[in-house]
């Protein structure tokens, strides 16, 4: 009879374990992007993979977005670049981008500003139009990488 539980004890552990394993490797990244008290975390790395949630072109020390729509992209990529870089990775190792605009007209900026940060083999890209982001953004992108 002990070793019956005893082995159901070791055998309901090592069926647990790999699960727990699994959830620890979880780890978030890039806090310093987001405001005190936001619910969600920048990116989470997954083993070797980076989930980078949606970001804005907010400066990242005062959390206000820049009125010039350039610039704005150009803050919503580099912070990409930041959580891309807590996770030990570059832009190569993107995968896939969504790209979440509040006016298509503005989507060839986007398209000359993000060629200075993505190069051949570029990542799968989704590109649409929203009806509104949060604190007004006008740009909103959200990426997968993998090393």
């Amino acid at each position: 009879m002990v070793h019956r539980i005893s082995f159901r004890i070791m055998l309901g552990f090592l069926l647990l374990f790999p699960c727990s394993v699994l959830q620890a490797q979880n780890k978030a990244l890039g806090s310093e992007l987001v405001a005190p008290g936001s619910p969600y975390s920048p990116g989470v790395l997954s083993g070797d993979t980076l989930y980078i949630s949606g970001l804005q072109g907010t400066d990242p020390r005062t959390h206000e977005l820049p009125k010039d729509f350039n610039r704005e992209v150009t803050n919503c990529l580099d912070n990409v670049g930041r959580v891309l870089k807590d996770g030990g990775m570059t832009y190569s190792d993107v995968a896939s981008v969504q790209i979440f605009l509040d006016d298509m007209s503005n989507f060839s900026t986007v398209n000359t500003i993000y060629k200075k940060y993505f190069k051949d083999p570029l990542p799968s890209r989704t590109a649409v139009q929203v009806t509104k982001l949060s604190l007004g953004a006008h740009i909103e992108i959200a990426a997968i990488a993998r090393k």
